[in-house]
């Protein structure tokens, strides 16, 4: 049976899709856009909140993106991407799972700022000084992280590079990471992949998040 998973174009099940697709996985997308189908009765019944990702396996249903990673690569991975109890590099890569939400929290509250809060006299321009900040303090971490390797381990790509990935394919539209060698060079990595390619909107799609090249503040 495949694996089924509820997705919205560009928002965070996006970061499932890609990890599924470089599993090499065969799952069936439920493309969404938001709005109603997310209060559904029948949506709400799999996730409490309305929102994506949620992913089915057979009878099991999970609806949180770094669980949904780390169910993935413990149940389907064939070594490359997951680092297993007791490897070396274990807590490195749960820390880096995780911290893939500390940069989107930044990029969710920009996106809140200038896409979901339609009139721009209830947006705050101190709202969107300070999530800009913190944003680049949290892409700060990275350029150190990766100064002199390709990927945030230095065994090489893995998982956790799927979740900061997808937190900088959003991260970019609010903050010039050219500004940060090391991660620009990185995210050019990343976006070379097959799979990211693969968990991008359709040229043509309607529903994206994201229809300007980037929202950067303007001073």
């Amino acid at each position: 049976m495949a694996l089924k998973l509820f997705h919205c174009n560009e928002a965070r099940s996006m970061r499932s899709l890609w990890l599924i697709n470089e599993l090499k996985l065969d799952v069936d997308v439920v493309l969404f856009s938001f709005g109603s189908d997310l209060r559904s009765d029948d949506y709400l019944s799999r996730h409490p909140l309305g929102r994506v990702p949620c992913l089915e396996d057979g009878e099991l249903t999970l609806f949180e993106s770094g669980a949904i990673a780390e169910y993935l690569c413990e149940t389907y991975d064939n070594g490359l991407l997951w680092r297993a109890p007791g490897h070396k590099e274990r807590p490195e890569w749960l820390q880096w799972i995780h911290y893939a939400e500390t940069i989107a929290v930044h990029a969710a509250g920009l996106t809140q700022q200038a896409i979901v809060i339609n009139d721009p006299l209830l947006r705050s321009p101190t709202v969107q000084k300070l999530e800009t900040r913190r944003l680049e303090k949290a892409i700060g971490v990275l350029e150190n992280q990766l100064q002199g390797r390709d990927y945030l381990l230095a065994s090489g790509f893995s998982a956790a590079d799927v979740g900061v990935g997808y937190s900088l394919y959003i991260g970019r539209l609010f903050t010039d990471i050219n500004a940060f060698p090391n991660v620009a060079a990185y995210y050019t990595r990343l976006s070379n992949r097959e799979a990211f390619k693969q968990s991008l909107p359709a040229a043509d799609a309607k529903d994206k998040i994201y229809t300007e090249r980037n929202y950067w503040l303007k001073s």
